[in-house]
């Protein structure tokens, strides 16, 4: 993980301001989000193994997954971009579950925080300067 320093860290405003716009530059809500922070991610790769992240945390309200974070403030933390690398077969030892027939078929990660290539650290900070670009003006 390599942090970014970035003009957009520390901006407040409504998430579905921040949300939208980002949208238009391929970023999503990560799935890992909660009430009170989260995640807007955008892939670098094909492989869907290098991300740029930019963290947030609300500061008035909460995400309500059911109207998108319309009624919440986020202030947007310094992002950081980082590489995943995980198996893309299927666990051959998957173990049911104790609850239910459900069986865990995806394996951990092979390396959850592997070393980037300048090439990749080069190509999120033009992604964020866009980005920048298009949000402060």
């Amino acid at each position: 993980m390599i942090n970014l320093e970035s003009r957009l860290e520390n901006i407040e405003d409504r998430f579905v301001n921040i949300d939208s716009y980002l949208c238009k530059h391929d970023f999503t809500l990560a799935g890992n989000w909660d009430y009170k922070h989260g995640y807007l991610d955008k892939r670098l790769d094909q492989e869907r193994m290098v991300w740029l992240r930019i963290p947030f945390r609300v500061t008035k309200g909460s995400l309500d997954g059911e109207c998108g974070g319309c009624h919440a403030t986020v202030k947007l933390g310094r992002p950081f971009v980082f590489k995943y690398i995980y198996n893309t077969g299927t666990d051959k030892h998957a173990a049911p579950h104790l609850l239910g027939a459900v069986f865990d078929q995806f394996q951990p990660p092979i390396d959850d925080d592997a070393p980037l290539d300048d090439m990749w650290v080069d190509h999120a900070r033009r992604v964020l300067n866009e980005v920048e670009t298009g949000y402060l003006h």
